[in-house]
């Protein structure tokens, strides 16, 4: 595999200093670029840093890279790299013409951001689960003007703690499905000395997240038709969301109504044996098991089981028959790992292995 150049957006933020850790040694990828706001450009990266969030430190490598301007640079930033992952922070409407405005200079962008994720002819990818999406691109090039530019996205970070989970066990038919997610402090970019009203505390309330968490699934279900993705009309989902003091690590407790109930051993089957497009390609990210299941009742935990498989594993625990659904289980993933950067480093090497970025 040849090397890409490769610009972070968004590079002094949680979410882009998570992604220089995993790119800091990666052997298909190399920074070229580091970008952000206004504020942190023409100053280097160590001085343009508010804070380092993240408990590895910061790899040297990076210290004394300049900072691009995302907004006012990007021709320059554009020229010099073979994609961008962008993890800025803005409003919406402003990130949506961002992305698109690095689409339309031939760069490709692949986004941890929630402006395109219902765009119908952007992919929104969780690797193992609907790589064929990506048939899609052509069609947004199509509409861009581009040859090379496009934008693909990850899903929401919660999705990942129960998503991977029923994926497999849509062949028994999922009918309905109720979902409660326990959402780390890092999810809003925080840590324990940045939200001190979290410790000894839950908040019931995160804006947005019960909508992506009940509709997002859908277009990853769904189908490319017509030059775009369409929508799967089922399950019915049903989520809340709130955010409790765990510094990573997205728990969720999901209930699962079938049209065909399987058994316990059939689920667990599924589980065992399901394996997506990394695993296939064994690219660098993939975990070698995607899904893991913990016999103990008290497992998963973020504390014991968030870095397994490198923080890219999904984990299960406490499948049981429930007594208003068919079953009743625990999910749980790192939210900054899989749910985000590590999330979309995998799609970058997915969208390579396929040649996207040629």
């Amino acid at each position: 595999m040849k090397k890409y150049s490769v610009g972070v957006i968004g590079a002094t933020g949680m979410v882009g200093q998570r992604f220089l850790l995993l790119l800091a040694n990666h052997p298909w990828f190399e920074v070229k670029c580091l970008a952000a706001s206004a504020n942190s450009a023409g100053k280097k990266y160590k001085d343009a840093l508010k804070r380092w969030h993240l408990s590895s430190p910061m790899p040297e490598k990076y210290a004394d890279m300049v900072v691009f301007d995302a907004t006012a640079d990007k021709e320059k930033i554009a020229k010099e790299v073979d994609f961008c992952f962008c993890a800025v922070n803005m409003k919406k409407d402003e990130l949506k013409e961002l992305e698109y405005s690095y689409a339309k200079l031939e760069c490709p962008i692949v986004s941890n951001n929630s402006a395109h994720r219902f765009t119908d002819d952007v992919p929104m990818i969780i690797p193992e689960i609907n790589a064929g999406h990506l048939e899609v691109i052509s069609a947004q090039r199509k509409r861009l003007g581009t040859s090379r530019g496009f934008i693909a996205v990850k899903s929401n970070c919660s999705l990942q703690s129960y998503v991977p989970l029923l994926h497999p066990l849509k062949k028994f038919g999922i009918k309905d499905v109720a979902v409660c997610t326990y959402q780390a402090i890092s999810g809003a970019g925080k840590t324990f000395e940045t939200m001190p009203e979290i410790c000894d505390n839950v908040i019931p309330y995160i804006g947005g997240e019960e909508e992506k968490s009940e509709v997002e699934p859908l277009k990853i279900w769904g189908e490319v038709k017509g030059g775009k993705i369409l929508p799967a009309s089922s399950p019915k989902i049903t989520a809340q969301c709130l955010r409790v003091p765990v510094s990573d690590g997205h728990t969720a407790a999901c209930f699962v109504k079938f049209d065909k109930k399987p058994s316990k051993e059939e689920i667990l089957k599924a589980w065992k044996d399901y394996s997506g497009e990394p695993q296939k390609l064994a690219l660098p990210s993939a975990p070698k098991q995607f899904l893991h299941y913990f016999e103990e009742d008290n497992r998963p935990q973020p504390f014991l089981d968030r870095n397994l498989e490198g923080g890219m594993a999904v984990c299960a625990g406490r499948l049981r028959e429930d007594n208003l659904f068919d079953y009743k289980f625990i999910g749980f993933s790192h939210n900054t790992l899989r749910g985000a950067a590590g999330g979309a480093v995998l799609l970058a090497e997915l969208l390579a292995a396929k040649g996207y970025f040629d």
